[in-house]
């Protein structure tokens, strides 16, 4: 570029080789000059005081030799951006002035404007070669994203028609977080095959906590986040099952995406007798300690307990699940866990911006961190779920709308009208009938207040309450294993496949 720009005058072919030299020598020498300071510091090798000195010299350099003005916040954030991104953990990150903002907002006022969903992103392309798009970890239930029937492993491609692969988590919040009442359109990709989109209105978040119902003499107890107000709500909500005269009860964390780590210690604490709930390890033995139950439960340790978990399931809810199965205090049915095994804490910078850091992994009572692994389940129970052969009628149904048509026109469908419509689905797609009558619900939930608990289509509750009604409880416990052995037989059998 720059020698097809300058002309000395000579023919073609005979431009004098010095022209190039001497220009050439004098940016160089220019910038040794400038930067003497910092070729001293890279020949200290070893000597990590000297990088502060480095980017503190670049960052002058830069403000002073680039060709426009530049803002030195502008530098400065993308500096910290950038470190952040070199430890390649999505959790530990460099949080602007807005996100710090948002984060208050969360804490203190327990609201803040969106469309309600958990999400994640990896910072590289996945194993099996899928872009790093965002990925839904779970729906906040009566929220935008939870009534458009969005659910943990979607993957959001394009949010406003932006691709979510080329853009940073800081600027995926940027776009889904903000004033309410603004439309955001979503891109979905559920499955390999399956994509359509979404339009999502933002609102007032209110972040839930507790749920709670009675199912017979069974209590139902679910567990939406670990904030700062869940033990209370959770103490309240345990006080009442005990004046319904509850026999046993299903704690579902399904969904839940975690929070703060004293919240799941305390919920641990109304299931165990002291001993251990979990432990943190640090890198500084100093900061490494075990946090255990208090004398006494809240919860009779004579009440059969059952855990839900499945994808959506994470950090903190794996910490309590984590927990109830290493000591023997609960039986989980379900899927398995998400697998966040690492604790993060949040540091301000300057009352504006600040930073999100790893600085632990926390282990069950049997000694194992399941981060990238998950908790699995002592029973497996799954949804009916979307086969490739019938991916394209299912996409020919979304296109249609058939569905939100219907209950919009019926609102309080009988059971009849319900069996009739889906009877003329399956008619038209071929699609199991189960999977119809899911779609079904999920529609009709969305347009009312989502109820506490749906024990006609959730097969995996049902499967709760049939273990605690049968009688199977106890010899169900008798075979469960903890996660330490769990971990050790998986081993033993990777390693004899390997031979």
């Amino acid at each position: 570029m720059i020698k097809s720009q300058i002309s000395t005058g000579y023919p073609k072919g005979k431009k004098p080789a010095f022209l190039w030299i001497i220009p050439t020598l004098f940016l160089c020498a220019l910038f040794i000059l400038a930067s003497s300071p910092m070729a001293e510091a890279q020949n200290r090798e070893g000597d990590q005081g000297s990088y502060p000195l480095m980017l503190q010299k670049v960052f002058e350099f830069i403000r002073q030799r680039y060709v426009e003005d530049v803002d030195p916040q502008a530098l400065y954030e993308g500096a910290m951006t950038g470190m952040f991104g070199a430890l390649g953990d999505p959790h530990s990150v460099f949080l602007h002035e807005s996100e710090m903002a948002d984060y208050r907002e969360n804490v203190i006022q327990g609201t803040y404007g969106g469309v309600g969903l958990y999400i994640s992103k990896p910072v590289r392309e996945r194993p099996d070669g899928t872009p790093p798009y965002v990925e839904v970890a779970s729906p906040i239930e009566d929220t935008p994203g939870w009534r458009a029937g969005l659910k943990p492993g979607d993957l959001i491609i394009a949010i406003n028609e932006e691709a979510t692969d080329a853009l940073s988590m800081d600027e995926v919040l940027a776009r889904l977080k903000g004033a309410p009442g603004v439309e955001v359109r979503l891109r979905i990709r559920r499955g390999k095959n399956l994509e359509f989109p979404v339009s999502l209105t933002r609102a007032v978040i209110e972040v839930p906590t507790v749920k709670q119902a009675m199912i017979g003499d069974i209590a139902y107890l679910r567990l939406i986040s670990f904030s700062a107000m869940t033990v209370e709500r959770t103490r309240e909500a345990l006080e009442r099952f005990k004046t319904l005269g509850y026999k046993s009860l299903i704690l579902d964390l399904r969904n839940n995406y975690g929070g703060l780590l004293q919240a799941a210690v305390g919920i641990g604490d109304f299931f165990l007798d002291e001993g251990v709930v979990v432990t943190v390890k640090s890198r500084i033995p100093s900061e490494t300690s075990s946090f255990n139950a208090k004398k006494n439960t809240l919860i009779p340790l004579d009440v059969p307990v059952v855990v839900l978990i499945n994808r959506g399931s994470a950090s903190a809810s794996e910490i309590v699940a984590g927990a109830l199965k290493d000591r023997g205090r609960a039986y989980l049915v379900g899927e398995k866990s998400f697998g966040k095994g690492s604790v993060q804490q949040i540091y301000p910078l300057d009352n504006k911006s600040g930073f999100k850091l790893t600085t632990a992994r926390y282990y069950t009572p049997s000694d194992v961190n399941i981060d990238k692994i998950g908790i699995p389940p002592d029973r497996e129970v799954r949804f009916p779920e979307f086969t490739a052969e019938n991916t394209e009628q299912l996409n020919k149904l979304i296109t249609s709308n058939k569905i939100p048509a219907f209950v919009e026109e019926y609102p309080k469908a009988s059971p009849a009208q319900v069996d009739r419509f889906i009877q003329g689905l399956y008619t038209d797609y071929h699609i199991d009938s189960g999977l119809l009558r899911r779609l079904v619900r999920d529609e009709q939930n969305r347009t009312v207040m989502a109820p506490v608990y749906d024990l006609e289509y959730d097969v995996q509750l049902q499967e709760a309450v049939n273990i605690l009604r049968g009688g199977s409880y106890g010899a169900l416990m008798k075979t469960t294993k903890t996660l330490k052995v769990l971990q050790e037989e998986a081993d033993k059998e990777e390693k004899a496949q390997a031979t």
